[in-house]
């Protein structure tokens, strides 16, 4: 029996985003990743498409999708060989931050863009000397009449380069502990003050485009706070859960992608014998392993979407299905390069562009050891 629902509405809109994405964005991975950056005009196409933000309310734009949306958004996108387009960290992790801590003039003003691809949008937490840890950030967040006053540095912010808006974090430094001090404010690109950096340069993720974002007395209109402020920590806390979540059903889909197209290669490829690879002792017993994990994964992963959609607090699963499914699609591309051995290297095959790609899996949404500390702190080890 499924653990998901899925109805004819969300099949249609499966078949209908497989389809545009296809024609629209798979074709011309190979040159976005020779690029180092997707063109907007891309996004454009996805957002006219209705194809971003889908869990919005009709009147911002969306369709008043449920979290089923982002799951069928996250596989599909894993099929099309590219990571640069990320077009899951825009509707489903970022905009719901809009959405729920926004007021209705921040809404109106901002979401039906986000909608329709005019306006990508980034979130600006990490930072050169604070990556996991939120109470070592430095970037502050002074009031002055009307305005904030915004000062200091983030980097490895993806989308940092295409965005058109960015939730920041930064901190009040009257306020001695840094938790209550933290708060989120939104920064549109060419407010004076806000800059970008290097369009860095990765190991994978190559049409990413990730940047460095700098704030130097940048003033922004109070309005521009998200939700109350000090807040900043527990929204971030409250939305976490959903991205990790996102961050998981990428990787399951990712290890199931690579694991069927290698099974596809190896039937093909003939060992010594004559014989396809897929029929020696080894290789099976390895292939069905790896299809284990996949299965294992995915009914983890789906029950913890079930219960999410029901409003339950499954913090600790999540962090324990981000650690594991990540590590198990490292695992999963390492050993199938094993069995392609120097095919696996060429640039035309896709496990070299995903054996690049999937290592910072393990680190963004929270480093697979972040999740444990906090696993093994919720379960009050």
């Amino acid at each position: 029996m499924d653990i998901l629902k899925y109805t004819e509405e969300h099949n249609d809109f499966r078949k209908r985003l497989s389809e545009f994405l296809a024609k629209e964005i798979t074709p011309y991975a190979d040159q976005w990743e020779k690029d180092h950056i997707v063109p907007k005009s891309a996004w454009k196409k996805m957002g006219e498409a209705g194809f971003l933000c889908y869990c919005l309310p009709k009147e911002y734009g969306g369709i008043g999708g449920d979290f089923l949306y982002p799951i069928i958004a996250a596989e599909e996108l894993a099929k099309t060989n590219q990571t640069g387009l990320m077009a899951s960290l825009h509707s489903d992790v970022v905009v719901p931050y809009i959405y729920t801590y926004g007021t209705e003039e921040i809404k109106k003003k901002y979401l039906p863009r986000c909608a329709s691809g005019d306006i990508i949008t980034a979130v600006a937490m990490t930072e050169p000397d604070a990556g996991s840890d939120l109470a070592a950030m430095t970037t502050t967040a002074v009031e002055d009449g009307d305005e904030i006053i915004i000062n200091g540095s983030k980097t490895f912010i993806s989308n940092g380069i295409n965005t058109g808006l960015v939730i920041v974090a930064g901190r009040d430094p009257a306020i001695e502990n840094p938790y209550a001090g933290l708060s989120l404010y939104l920064v549109e690109d060419g407010t004076p003050g806000f800059t970008r950096g290097r369009h860095l340069e990765k190991m994978g993720m190559h049409s990413q485009d990730t940047a460095e974002l700098f704030f130097t007395n940048c003033r922004i209109p109070k309005a521009n706070l998200l939700g109350e402020k000090g807040a900043g920590f527990s929204m971030l806390m409250a939305k976490l859960q959903q991205e990790r979540l996102v961050c998981s059903i990428g990787a399951v889909a990712g290890a199931q992608l690579i694991v069927e197209e290698a099974i596809k290669v190896l039937k093909e490829t003939k060992y010594t014998t004559g014989r396809s690879l897929t029929k020696t002792q080894s290789v099976q017993f390895g292939l069905v392993e790896l299809l284990t994990d996949v299965k294992i994964g995915r009914t983890f992963v789906e029950k913890l979407v079930a219960e999410h959609m029901e409003g339950a607090n499954v913090l600790t699963e999540t962090v324990m299905a981000k650690f594991w499914t990540t590590d198990m699609l490292n695992r999963t591309v390492s050993k199938c390069l094993d069995y392609f051995g120097d095919d696996g290297l060429s640039e035309e095959n896709l496990l070299a562009r995903g054996f690049r790609d999937v290592r910072i899996m393990t680190i963004f949404a929270g480093t697979n050891e972040i999740m444990k500390m906090v696993a093994a702190g919720n379960l009050g080890l």
